[in-house]
């Protein structure tokens, strides 16, 4: 039972993040300058959340990626940091890059269970 509450509640931190992002993915999909930086977050956020993580099943994975996006969202908030939508996606700062990868981690991870 405890695995599937913290799979619920992961889900729900990154479909949050995800509806609160979705113009910058949708940016990102016809922008590949913008998709090729949000891809090697990608690449360094999957490292973060499997390094160590035997077979990392989908599960595992989401609930890493959603236990990341709090830890990192934490860190943001207290650098001041307040999530702004862009006028220009390509002009993001690195935290919302970051979240963005997170997002599109979210999606992959959805895609292979």
């Amino acid at each position: 039972m405890a695995g599937w509450v913290a799979e619920f509640s992961a889900r729900r931190t990154l479909d949050r993040l995800h509806t609160q992002l979705s113009a910058g993915l949708l940016a990102a999909a016809a922008t590949p300058g913008l998709l090729a930086a949000i891809d090697q977050h990608a690449a360094a956020v999957r490292d973060i959340v499997t390094y160590g993580v035997e077979g990392s099943a989908a599960i595992a994975g989401v609930v890493l990626l959603a236990g990341y996006a709090s830890g990192l969202l934490d860190q943001a908030k207290e650098h001041g940091w307040r999530f702004t939508s862009p006028a220009d996606w390509t002009r993001a700062d690195w935290f919302t890059a970051r979240l963005l990868a997170i997002c599109s981690l979210a999606r992959r991870f959805d895609a292979h269970s």
